[in-house]
């Protein structure tokens, strides 16, 4: 059976699957990045389990995979294959596609977490049909992909999508960027796990316990909760003035309240907009498995380009054969001295 390798590598672990062309997962496994023991440490665990996974793959379905797809976070180009940067695996400028090409002897797609979790969802979850979505996780951070025909953005420098750091609060709190009052400094789980620690006395309180007192009639979380979404509502009418999607899809830890977000979010957005077109907000469907079936789908996208280039490349040889309509017959040069038949004098 043909496959693809998949890999989806986080800050503390790495999900991983074959995927089949139909998009089906075939087999999943999970593993820790081993992220305390360095840098170097997690790009050879990638490796390492990439190299488990060729074996599993070729063991069960009797074929090797013929490419591989692998979603990182942080800062990435694409086109050369290298991770850039980033601060929770620690690395800096590494050659990953490289280096797992020649480990497991396949072609290798490289992309960044989020938009790999996107197409997944744009191609088969929430997005499905819509030609025109933009995907948000609400995570540790906030980062989208925007969908256009079946396909995720990058960017001329590939960093479309970084919603995160658009200001809402120009008196906001101080955002790692640099900036002030960015969106995922007051809409991200980890700013509703902080507010909500904080309104609640509880320092162990997280966003999810936040929802949960706003379900309860809890006045401080609702006022939280509040705070947060109609940051989000500011932040998603911006995106929506810039991309008119048809569809938004909101995804991350923070997306698990369900409705307690739905609710009032669909309804903070629909009192903002004025000439905009109001696109359906949705939930993702994929949950965890986004990863994984977003780096599947960039392989197989790969091998389909690849399969691309080389139809066309014979279909213009075939065509510069062909002979020209209305031009000479080529015909034997019976000029003296020109006679094409083979000679048949041997030198002595």
């Amino acid at each position: 059976m043909r496959h693809v390798i998949a890999l989806d590598v986080g800050g503390t672990g790495m999900k991983a699957a074959l995927v089949g062309a139909d998009g089906a997962l075939l087999h999943e496994a999970r593993r820790a990045t081993g992220r305390e023991h360095g840098a170097d440490a997690v790009v050879e665990n990638i490796l390492a389990f990439a190299a488990e996974l060729r074996r599993v793959g070729e063991e069960r379905f009797g074929v090797p995979a013929e490419a591989a797809g692998v979603a990182v976070p942080g800062i990435i180009d694409a086109e050369q294959g290298i991770a850039v940067f980033a601060a929770n695996l620690g690395w800096r400028d590494v050659p990953l596609r490289r280096l797992l090409s020649e480990r497991i002897g396949v072609p290798v797609a490289l992309g960044h977490d989020v938009r790999t979790g996107g197409l997944a969802e744009g191609r088969l979850g929430a997005g499905r049909g819509a030609d025109r979505f933009l995907f948000l996780a609400l995570g540790t951070g906030i980062a989208g992909a925007i969908g256009i025909d079946g396909r995720v953005e990058p960017g001329a420098h590939g960093s479309a999508g970084e919603i995160g750091h658009v200001v809402v609060r120009p008196d906001g709190p101080p955002c790692g960027c640099g900036q002030h009052g960015c969106l995922e400094r007051l809409a991200s789980a980890s700013a509703v796990t902080e507010a909500w620690a904080a309104a609640s006395g509880d320092p162990e309180a997280d966003a999810a316990d936040c929802a949960k007192a706003v379900d309860s009639g809890d006045p401080r979380a609702v006022a939280v909760w509040q705070q947060a979404v109609g940051a989000l509502a500011d932040g998603l009418v911006t995106a929506l003035t810039l991309l008119d999607p048809r569809t938004l899809i909101i995804g991350g830890g923070l997306a698990e309240a369900g409705e307690t977000l739905f609710v009032p979010l669909r309804a903070a957005v629909e009192e903002r907009i004025t000439f905009q077109p109001l696109p359906g907000i949705v939930p993702a469907a994929l949950g965890d498995t986004a990863g994984c079936l977003g780096a599947g789908l960039l392989a197989w996208d790969l091998l389909a380009a690849a399969e691309a280039a080389t139809d066309a490349t014979g279909a213009a040889i075939a065509t510069a054969r062909e002979p020209v309509p209305g031009a000479p017959e080529s015909v034997p040069d019976d000029r003296p001295g020109t006679d094409p038949r083979p000679s048949t004098e041997v030198s002595t």
